[in-house]
């Protein structure tokens, strides 16, 4: 392996090459990525656990390999889980004192197709309470930080593994997604994150989906990485697939030519502004879309409110099963107490469910994709919610999710693509929405998009995350002014 960069610093579909190739082994790529978090995750608290038998397990790997049998795609690579999964004879903490921690003797549905891939399941990954709220901060553990600067949130719920794959602590993780919980800390990092389509991959207990708007969905550093976490989530290279019509080709296999798509970009949101740095790199990117070749103009959505999606997320974290909820920290508690609220008053939940798709689905399917902020704001300081009452930290949180949470009310495809950096330093994202199961024409777009800026060199220098020879802030800047640097 000539010239390779370190091991924390390879993309994921880089390591299994070198492991299926015999360049190293996943005994020494596992223990290189253990030794960066225990080393540097006292600062981040990205991990809740990490699993003692992990190096074990990537020994077991390469007797696998040794033996001459076919290895799955991502075979001897590391992963983190988030700790809203179950993964077998391991205690699952949901973020929260409020749940039992039994251990259960299964892997959830994400769990047993990343293991089918050959991954090496290292730990647990920080989330919120019951993945209520874009901020990871739940009591049972210090607050997840943010790798670019640490006084800074890395996001909600799927915290842990944005911050995680940020600070080279692994090279790309799982996450979950009900109103931007990919997309927001996958932005707030520095990310590529994905929300498949509604039905492109099964939930996790096996319950009717249609109205469900949480899915899960792959974080990573790099287009390809995240698009081949996908096709192995959504059981493309296994012939699993779930309800969604399978993709002419898996993700993973770059199309040599992309589609022209007619895009329509929206800046603003009655739920909260955007900041002037936000929509300057989302008309960057526009900007770049026409040179590209794409269409951009100006749109906007029907106007919504916070109370307007409540009921909604309400009755998904509010109905959770076994929770005492008398131990569940404030907000969550609050969600619970207005989703028995709303059955008390007879709130038909499904039929707002449909009101409101009625609503925004025709306004989506106005142009073959959408831009937009991921988030309206940088990331905000750790704490920014402590002091305030139930519904107004809820209310400030769910201003995080403006442009993301009717994503899932629609069911369409998302991903969060690194824009560059605001003044200060911190990661902007921007979002593309594409049509129902169009996840291959967002990932062409989104290849040409990284191509133009490769963000891949933009790392937070937390430890030694940044690649040798590569300058970070240089890099950012280069980046965050592609369009005045072409």
């Amino acid at each position: 392996m000539p010239d390779h960069p370190p091991l924390h610093a390879a993309g994921a579909l880089e390591l299994a090459a070198w492991i299926r190739d015999g360049a190293v082994s996943s005994a020494e790529v596992v223990e290189a990525f253990l030794e960066r978090i225990h080393r540097l995750d006292g600062g981040l608290s990205s991990f809740v656990t990490v699993y003692d038998d992990a190096l074990a397990q990537a020994r077991r790997k390469d007797r696998l390999r040794a033996s001459g049998r076919p290895l799955p795609p991502f075979h001897g690579v590391p992963i983190g889980i988030k700790d809203l999964n179950v993964v077998r004879f391991r205690t699952t903490r949901f973020g929260s004192r409020a749940l039992p921690r039994i251990p259960l003797p299964f892997d959830d549905r994400d769990v047993r197709v990343l293991r089918r891939a050959g991954f090496v399941i290292v730990g647990k990954l920080a989330t919120s309470e019951l993945g209520a709220l874009p901020f990871t901060e739940p009591d049972i553990h210090p607050p997840t930080r943010n790798p670019w600067d640490p006084s800074r949130t890395s996001g909600g719920s799927s915290g842990g593994s944005g911050a995680a794959v940020a600070a080279g602590l692994l090279p790309l993780a799982q996450g979950s997604d009900g109103a931007g919980s990919i997309r927001i800390p996958s932005s707030y990092c520095g990310l590529v994150g994905i929300k498949p389509s509604s039905g492109r991959i099964p939930n996790l207990f096996g319950l009717p989906d249609r109205r469900i708007l949480y899915t899960s969905g792959p974080m990573a550093r790099t287009v390809s990485d995240a698009a081949a976490l996908l096709d192995v989530m959504a059981g493309i290279d296994t012939g699993r697939t779930h309800w969604a019509p399978p993709p002419a080709r898996p993700f993973a296999e770059r199309p040599a030519r992309s589609p022209r798509l007619r895009f329509r970009m929206t800046l603003e949101s009655r739920v909260t502004d955007t900041a002037p740095e936000v929509a300057a790199a989302v008309r960057e990117t526009a900007r770049l879309l026409e040179r590209l070749g794409h269409s951009v103009e100006e749109g906007s959505l029907p106007d919504t409110a916070i109370d307007d999606f409540l009921p909604l997320w309400q009755d998904l974290i509010g109905g959770m099963p076994l929770v005492r909820w008398s131990r569940a920290q404030p907000v969550t508690r609050w969600l619970h107490e207005g989703a028995l609220a709303n059955r008390r008053a007879g709130l038909d939940v499904a039929a707002r469910f449909d009101r409101l798709l009625a609503t925004f689905a025709p306004a989506f399917a106005t142009a073959d994709a959408w831009l937009m902020p991921t988030v309206a704001v940088t990331a905000p300081r750790v704490g920014a919610l402590a002091g305030l009452a139930p519904r107004d930290a809820f209310l400030e949180a769910a201003r995080l999710g403006a442009f993301t949470a009717l994503v899932n009310l629609v069911g369409l495809p998302a991903v969060s693509l690194p824009a560059g950096l605001s003044a200060a330093g911190l990661p902007i994202g921007v979002q593309l929405v594409g049509s129902m199961f169009g996840e291959a024409d967002l990932l062409a777009v989104a290849w040409d998009l990284e191509e133009a800026r490769p963000w891949r060199r933009l790392a937070p220098g937390y430890g030694d995350a940044a690649p040798p020879g590569d300058d970070a802030a240089g890099a950012g800047i280069r980046v965050a002014r592609f369009g005045q640097n072409g």
